[in-house]
């Protein structure tokens, strides 16, 4: 068997699916009408970090994320490169809400939720085996495969996230957003969602910026952060320096 063309295999399915993303941000600026909510916001998070925003509410830190979703319009630069230094026009982002809005009755699937995002074809028309496989897959490592069938209604705050978690990695993005992704877990169910991020990140490399008031949790798992306030940055750092 030549060992050469088998690592040479792994090699490439190595690269694809592990992200080289980098983010900076530079002179974010938001304004709502007359009031500015965002001030020269700048910071930079590479692949394999885990950014933390931090801050009060209403320092600006969910603005923040939906300026780089392009959910607001803003002044400034957020730029994406890959591992070469080679800018990356449409990247893909994972994105995962404080919460989701939803009819609680819809009879809605788990599954379906997940077709309706990853084919072009009418949920009510079912999935085929390798989808359904996949997606099954992906739930597993949440340690939510048992909810494939059940509605989104039926399950509780904590299966909720982990499933809009392992939602945001299929397809596997460039780059991972978290919204207060703990608010609606208990102390233990944050140890471990924390903990599922971590490993996510251990494994595709993705770079990582979620929104917290957590902080005893977060410094933990996070590899830095930036402290905000009326809008403005007044602190970045590594947690290691903490």
């Amino acid at each position: 068997m030549n060992l050469s063309l088998i690592n040479e295999k792994n090699d490439k399915k190595n690269k694809s699916t592990h992200c080289h993303c980098s983010v900076r941000i530079e002179d974010l600026s938001v304004r709502e009408g007359t009031h500015l909510i965002l001030k020269s916001v700048s910071f930079a998070v590479n692949h394999g970090e885990i950014l933390v925003l931090l801050g009060h509410n209403g320092s600006g830190k969910t603005t923040v994320l939906k300026s780089i979703l392009n959910r607001v319009s803003y002044c400034g630069k957020i730029c994406f490169f890959d591992s070469q230094g080679k800018k990356i026009n449409k990247p893909k982002i994972g994105y995962v809400p404080q919460k989701l809005t939803f009819e609680k009755n819809a009879p809605l699937t788990v599954l379906e939720f997940f077709c309706a995002n990853l084919t072009n074809f009418p949920i009510w028309i079912g999935s085929n085996a390798k989808i359904k496989f996949d997606i099954e897959e992906i739930l597993e490592k949440f340690g939510v495969g048992y909810l494939l069938n059940k509605t989104i209604g039926s399950i509780s705050g904590g299966e909720l996230q982990r499933v809009l978690l392992a939602f945001a990695l299929k397809p596997v993005p460039d780059i991972l957003i978290l919204d207060e992704p703990s608010s609606a877990l208990d102390s233990k169910g944050v140890d471990f969602f924390y903990s599922l991020i971590t490993n996510m990140r251990n494994e595709f490399h993705m770079p990582i910026i979620l929104v917290s008031h957590d902080f005893l949790h977060v410094k933990k798992y996070a590899t830095k952060y930036v402290l905000m306030k009326r809008g403005s940055v007044v602190k970045t750092d590594y947690f290691s320096n903490f």
